[in-house]
């Protein structure tokens, strides 16, 4: 039987990255996200192309009390999950607007985590299997240019690194991949610097190597990050605080 990957957040530029790389190495599919119609040309399209067993599911990541039943639905318990549910946002309005900030938070942190850690209890019970979150670099310091959603995917870090540990003792990886800026449809329109900008299949490849077993279990998706970053959290909170970032 062919290896089956649950992408949630299939929608997105990286989700269908990935899943073109999955699908391509054999896998078969369920696709998750809210666009039920979006999912299924996905998913015609996907079939197309490579032959996969492609099956689509909707799924709300606000709903966290459907998360059980939304599990329960499934075809099979996947061998891996990946999670690249995000929402960029913008810091003016969040900064203001104490329900914009509470859907960021929750849709970049409550939500996945917790569908999560219901996959990995199941994993756990079974004795195998691979999670994946994609995270950020926002989340490694906050800054003021995007601090919401900065300390969202800093907790969803977080909750990645404790449920690692739980899970290692029962079979269950747990692998959090920080990308940086990606070229995709949410950063459309924004200067990105290219040296550190990684495209949507780039991405979708690392979350395959990671189902593979291959790579540290937390890790940049491109290898500059990691200077940039022991820089920017090294610099003293009196000097950080006068700096743009």
């Amino acid at each position: 039987m062919p290896q089956s990957l649950l992408v949630i957040g299939a929608s997105s530029d990286i989700g269908r990255a990935a899943a073109l790389k999955f699908a391509a190495s054999g896998w078969s599919l369920m696709l998750a996200g809210r666009d039920e119609a979006g999912l299924q040309r996905e998913a015609a399209d996907i079939a197309a192309r490579h032959g996969a067993a492609v099956t689509t599911h909707v799924l709300d990541i606000l709903a966290t009390p459907d998360f059980n039943s939304f599990l329960n639905s499934l075809p099979a318990l996947p061998d891996a999950a990946v999670s690249v549910v995000g929402l960029l946002g913008d810091v003016a309005v969040s900064a203001v607007d104490a329900s914009d900030a509470s859907t960021m938070m929750r849709s970049n942190f409550e939500g996945p985590a917790i569908l999560l850690g219901e996959l990995g209890e199941r994993m756990r019970l079974r004795g195998s299997g691979t999670l994946i979150g994609v995270s950020s670099v926002a989340g490694d310091r906050g800054r003021g240019s995007n601090y919401v959603y900065g300390s969202a995917k800093a907790g969803f870090t977080a909750f990645l690194s404790g449920l690692r540990n739980r899970l290692a003792k029962h079979g269950v990886r747990v692998v959090t991949l920080k990308p940086g800026f990606v070229r995709t449809r949410m950063t459309a329109g924004m200067k990105l610097p290219p040296i550190v900008t990684a495209e949507a299949q780039e991405v979708g490849n690392a979350i395959y190597e990671a189902a593979m077993g291959q790579g540290a279990d937390s890790r940049y998706v491109r290898a500059v990050w990691w200077p940039i970053m022991t820089i920017i959290k090294s610099i003293p909170e009196p000097i950080f605080k006068r700096l743009s970032l």
